[in-house]
Parts: C-alpha cells; structure tokens; sequence
C-alpha cells in the first residue's frame, strides 16, 4: 500500500535538477511491427539506469496519452543526461540508431523529448494527501509552512494583483 501523507508538503531541491519529457507517438497502429520495437526499447534503458545510479537518472514516471507512452524522468545534471544519450556501451545509443535505420522520418512513429535544466531556487511543488511523488521523490518534502506556505513565497516572487 501506497503511504499518503496527510499534509500540505513542499519537494526542497539542493542544486540544479534536470525534468526530462520523453515520448512515443504510434501514427500508424497497424503497423504494429514497426512501432513495438521503438516501445521495448524504453524498457531496457530505465532497467540500466536503474542498476546504474551513477549514470544520472533520479527518478521517473511513465503515463499514457495523446497517442503513445511519455515519460517524466529527473536527472541529476544535463552533463550527466548528455553523457547517457551519447554513450557507446549503453542501451540508448543503438536504441536510437535502430530507431533512425527502422523508422527514421517514414511517419509510422514519432519519437519526441523536450529537457527543462531548473537552477536552484527556480522550481516549486506542493503536495497535499498524496504519496512522495514527482520533485518530492527526489528532494526533501517540508511542510508547506511560513516561508513555504505559498508557490509565490516557494519562488521568491511577489504575488499577481
């Protein structure tokens, strides 16, 4: 069972932090043979970052919508990211080369990322009667009290009129 904490909390990140959006799109759902290898490979690449603590990656979450898989992952520092997406001995590179040698820009799957680099003091989340999740994986959750009892006050900005 998921444990719910039962109060307004807020996720406290030292440093920078890396959100990472990455996502399939299926164009062509016949075409079954060509966009199953491109979702496998996903699979495999969280197994690896996941034995491989070192290599970056914080955290993740996987959602389904608007036409195929994306995911949410959190990443250490966009060096560290970089480093994996262009390693020779890791699971991403002939990931994508297979990607490009299958698929490439035929329109049977669209392969999609988008990477926010956050620096410090330039995120805010609160949480209220859900379990750690997203930024409260990865950082410290402190009740959303005084100083932190708002997102203006979490940003350090003055609220709108």
């Amino acid at each position: 069972m998921v444990d719910i904490i039962g109060e307004r909390v807020c996720a406290e990140i030292e440093g920078e932090i890396v959100v990472f959006l990455i996502g399939m799109r299926i164009n062509r759902y016949w075409k079954f043979w060509r966009w199953i290898p491109v979702l496998l490979a996903m699979p495999r690449m969280l197994r690896e970052l996941a034995a491989h603590p070192e290599l970056g990656m914080l955290s993740f979450r996987g959602y389904f919508g608007s036409g195929g898989p994306m995911m949410v992952q959190y990443w250490k520092s966009a060096d560290l990211l970089q480093a994996y997406a262009q390693s020779r001995t890791g699971a991403h590179l002939p990931a994508w080369r297979a990607f490009n040698g299958s698929i490439g820009t035929n329109g049977d799957v669209g392969i999609w990322h988008e990477t926010y680099v956050v620096p410090p003091g330039h995120l805010e989340a609160l949480y209220v009667n859900m379990p750690r999740f997203g930024l409260g994986l990865v950082g410290a959750l402190r009740p959303a009290q005084g100083r932190w009892k708002t997102a203006a006050q979490r940003l350090g900005v003055k609220p709108g009129r």
